[in-house]
């Protein structure tokens, strides 16, 4: 009888066991409901986190395109000064010269500057110009260069698009003039001004830097 009661008394501390460990285990899982939330809250979020992902990278590609434009208009400048302070002219030589017209582009200010001078680009007197036309629906800043003695012509190289605008003034009494002709004035200028105009996000952006031609002058 002891026996039968103590195996009576097993079998129910296993069962009780038994029901606590299933009770356990409901308690751990998840319904479909609750699974469906927890679904709903993560695509929240992933879409929140992608969208700012998204709008990062679209930032960092605009910045560089900026700093890209703005660069390459820098480097322009720099170039174009360098070759306006190399200037050679000389009274009485018509193959020598300093030309600066004033001229607009659907209104917006494309002055075309012509020069000659030495470069380290090609041997002997140079003829230089820069000037600005369209090219597929923009703005474009070309360039040429070729002999001071030759008649060929040369097919102009885009150096910046999509410009705003390109001014080259010569400075004269004080003054700062937007034409000048060596033929003319028999002398080249003290001072040039190189302005390029960008736009950049929306904001018109200009970068200007001044060449003082330095044949023949005292320095």
């Amino acid at each position: 009888m002891k026996a039968e009661t103590e195996l009576i008394i097993r079998i129910k501390r296993f069962i009780f066991i038994l029901h606590n460990s299933s009770f356990i285990i409901q308690k751990k899982g998840f319904t479909l409901l609750e699974v469906l939330i927890a679904v709903a809250i993560l695509s929240i979020v992933l879409t929140a986190l992608y969208g700012t992902f998204f709008m990062s990278s679209r930032a960092m590609e605009d910045m560089d395109e900026s700093m890209t434009k703005l660069q390459e208009s820098r480097k322009a400048i720099d170039i174009l000064r360098r070759e306006l302070e190399a200037v050679y002219y000389k009274d009485n030589d018509e193959k020598t010269f300093v030309k600066i017209l004033d001229k607009d582009l659907y209104g917006k200010q494309a002055t075309q500057v012509e020069f000659t001078a030495f470069t380290t680009v090609r041997p002997g007197l140079s003829k230089i110009s820069y000037y600005m036309e369209e090219k597929d629906r923009k703005r474009t800043l070309f360039k040429k260069i070729g002999s001071s003695f030759g008649k060929e012509e040369y097919e102009g190289a885009d150096i910046i698009e999509d410009l705003e605008e390109f001014t080259i003034e010569a400075k004269y009494e004080d003054k700062w003039v937007k034409t000048w002709d060596t033929e003319i004035t028999k002398k080249t200028p003290d001072e040039i001004k190189i302005s390029l105009s960008v736009m950049i996000k929306g904001r018109k952006v200009t970068l200007s830097d001044t060449a003082r031609p330095m044949y023949g002058k005292t320095i």
